[in-house]
């Protein structure tokens, strides 16, 4: 690194983490907005995630005032994003998310199944037939209102339409093509996510028009890709900050080159985290203090363990037993902003918890609170992570 290059090495980036990740007791928010917006967005993958994730950094906000949030005052949108992955983010962030991210991730899954229904032989010219598809699908449920997937294929049954993938292969076959068509109405913004069928671990979805759950849609009022993606940046920064720039490429999805447009674009000061050169907001560089050491359960997917590529910082040597093969996290047991363990629920309700090392009769008993708390508050919920991981899995024996 460059002589005079402000250094910010693991234990100040904790620190920060505690803080702007409102993990520390003394930084736990009020609201569930305040988690998603200040986190960005919550991953949405496995619904319980959101959830969960939300209860790691409130003082105990229950599942019906998330629901609330979610599906009453709708503040917040469940939609894909960064990496194609499925987020649930502030309503005001979701333009942002979309310009930045999704419109692209659209295209490429329009242009991925047009090409695989042409491969299968569906129609000659497979493009158009997959346009009248979706415009069949949106015409549906604006008679319907709102509808599951299921309803959906039932209204317009070209959806159940089925073409093989990996054949040849042990884990290929047939499939319909009505979750994909969902997918991609849903990444151009055509439909939305609406309250789930049954408890809040469910992934059936009702389907609804933007316009009807969310109110007024001024697409024209959305930023432009690239203004998009420098917002996004700096939001990233502000909250993963300071890291190396590939992280900001990965978390994102972007290529390298609108990773460095981004950043021109920003006002930022290169540090040195431990020898290896990176970043942070100009006048975002004053140390954070995080106060009194702290223990927190996060779910598996959780943004926080999600938020970098290179996570050694805080995982350490422990990512065999805590990632499945996939690099998806599973459920991560923290101890004053490192990764020290797993949790998991047990059939009868349990939270148990295994420790990757010491962390002295101090972290012991507060995570020992925690997992106490958070099995009181899951009360007859019980959850399981939609990735297993190899810890997880021994917990759960």
């Amino acid at each position: 690194m460059t002589s005079g290059v402000r250094r910010m090495g693991a234990g100040e980036r904790r620190a920060r983490l505690a803080v702007r990740h409102r993990l520390a007791a003394s930084a736990r928010a009020g609201a569930v907005t305040e988690v998603a917006e200040d986190l960005i967005g919550l991953h949405g993958t496995d619904p319980a995630s959101v959830y969960l994730a939300v209860w790691a950094r409130t003082a105990g906000v229950g599942s019906t005032a998330i629901d609330h949030d979610l599906y009453e005052a709708r503040g917040l949108v469940r939609m894909l994003g960064m990496r194609r992955t499925m987020f649930v983010v502030p309503a005001g962030v979701a333009p942002v998310m979309q310009a930045a991210c999704t419109d692209e991730i659209a295209l490429r899954l329009r242009r991925g199944l047009a090409g695989r229904l042409q491969e299968a032989g569906v129609a000659e010219d497979a493009a158009g037939w997959l346009k009248e598809v979706c415009d069949g699908t949106v015409a549906a449920l604006t008679e319907l209102g709102s509808a599951t997937g299921a309803e959906l294929s039932k209204a317009e049954p070209r959806l159940a339409t089925e073409i093989v993938y990996a054949e040849g292969k042990s884990y290929g076959g047939a499939t319909r093509i009505s979750s994909q068509v969902l997918m991609l109405l849903s990444a151009e913004g055509r439909i939305v996510r609406g309250r789930p069928r049954g408890g809040w671990t469910s992934s059936q979805f009702q389907w609804h028009l933007p316009e009807a759950w969310l109110g007024s849609q001024d697409k024209d009022g959305y930023p432009p890709a690239g203004e998009a993606r420098v917002e996004l940046a700096r939001r990233w920064l502000k909250t993963f900050g300071p890291a190396p720039v590939a992280d900001l490429q990965w978390w994102t999805g972007w290529t390298g080159a609108q990773t460095k447009a981004a950043l021109a674009r920003l006002s930022i000061t290169e540090v040195d985290l431990d020898g290896a050169p990176g970043v942070v907001l100009a006048g975002d560089e004053d140390a954070e203090q995080a106060g009194e050491p702290w223990a927190a359960l996060l779910p598996a997917l959780d943004p926080t363990a999600m938020g970098w590529r290179d996570k050694t910082w805080f995982v350490g040597e422990h990512a065999t037993r805590l990632f499945d093969r996939s690099g998806n996290i599973g459920p991560t047991v923290w101890w004053d902003g490192r990764v020290v363990g797993g949790w998991a629920q047990r059939k009868d309700g349990e939270i148990t918890f295994g420790l990757l090392e010491d962390v002295g009769s101090e972290g012991r008993a507060a995570i020992e609170e925690r997992a106490e708390r958070l099995g009181e508050w899951l009360g007859p919920v019980r959850v399981t992570p939609r990735f297993r991981t190899p810890l997880e899995r021994e917990l759960t024996g």
